[in-house]
């Protein structure tokens, strides 16, 4: 797979103001929205990711305000744990995350983040019981396809976001009910992406990163590109503060959170070992059959 971006694991990402695409942003003082700085809970860090598809309505309840608001104040009581359990998708898999972990709580801070970015509680996942999960959940709506989404498991797949968005998607039908969207913008907007911030301008932040390309037989990533995203609205931000070269996370058309080191080395890893399972390691990759 040639994405043109060194396939991290466990090296140190680059410091962020380093270049990308030759482009060395200087840093300057901040003109956003935030949310707090500082330690933050799982069920509010829960909500920075989750806003941005509930905002336009792909998933979780209604009351897109309150989660807004949840996660750009980074207060936690039980609407919000409420407001997180009725997302269909995520909540499964965090339920899982944390069983395996031996840890009681969906919205740890630890299970949360394993979810969104990855960290170690993935490697404890225990592929059986994975299998057995994704079986009871995906099975009757993939029909007969759902061995296909089956050969990622042996294979490497874990619940972490980029497996649901690549790994599931194509075989449950959700590439094609994104109000006429290409396959390939879901794919690119779902996925958590991370980039390097070279402007932030009231409610906008410039964020230079790679997009997700399909040349006709492989997902990858392109050439660098500056893509423009909402930090905040309404005075309203998900992410605590960042000033250009920082890097980012984003979800759809947002930025979710300002990236630490660890963080941002454990989303490329596990987005690209996830991509190399959908593009070689399976027999019947779902991204090809969706694009096809």
């Amino acid at each position: 797979m040639n994405i043109d971006m060194p396939r991290l694991t466990r090296a140190p990402a680059p410091e962020p103001t380093a270049a990308i695409g030759g482009t060395t942003p200087s840093r300057s003082a901040p003109a956003g929205t935030f949310a707090p700085d500082g330690p933050i809970a799982g069920a509010s860090l829960f909500a920075r990711y989750a806003y941005p598809p509930n905002e336009l309505g792909y998933c979780g309840p209604t009351d897109n305000r309150a989660l807004l608001q949840y996660g750009a104040a980074g207060v936690v009581d039980q609407g919000l744990v409420e407001l997180a359990k009725g997302f269909a998708g995520a909540w499964p898999y965090l339920e899982t995350i944390a069983g395996m972990a031996g840890i009681a709580d969906p919205l740890d801070r630890r299970v949360v983040e394993a979810y969104w970015l990855g960290n170690r509680l993935l490697e404890r996942v225990d592929v059986h019981e994975f299998g057995n999960s994704l079986e009871d959940r995906f099975k009757r709506r993939a029909g007969t396809t759902f061995g296909f989404l089956a050969e990622a498991i042996p294979e490497g797949a874990v619940p972490h976001h980029s497996f649901h968005v690549f790994g599931v998607y194509p075989w449950v039908g959700l590439l094609g009910s994104h109000r006429g969207e290409t396959p390939i913008h879901v794919l690119q907007s779902c996925r958590i992406r991370w980039g390097q911030v070279v402007a932030v301008r009231d409610e906008q932040v410039d964020v230079l990163s790679r997009p997700l390309t399909w040349d006709g037989s492989q997902l990858g990533f392109g050439d660098p590109a500056v893509e423009t995203v909402r930090g905040s609205t309404g005075g309203l931000g998900l992410a605590p503060e960042y000033v250009v070269g920082d890097w980012v996370s984003m979800h759809w058309g947002w930025v979710c959170d300002r990236l630490s080191r660890r963080q941002l080395v454990n989303l490329r890893h596990y987005t690209m070992s996830q991509l190399d399972i959908t593009n070689a390691k399976v027999a019947h990759p779902g991204a090809r059959a969706a694009m096809e």
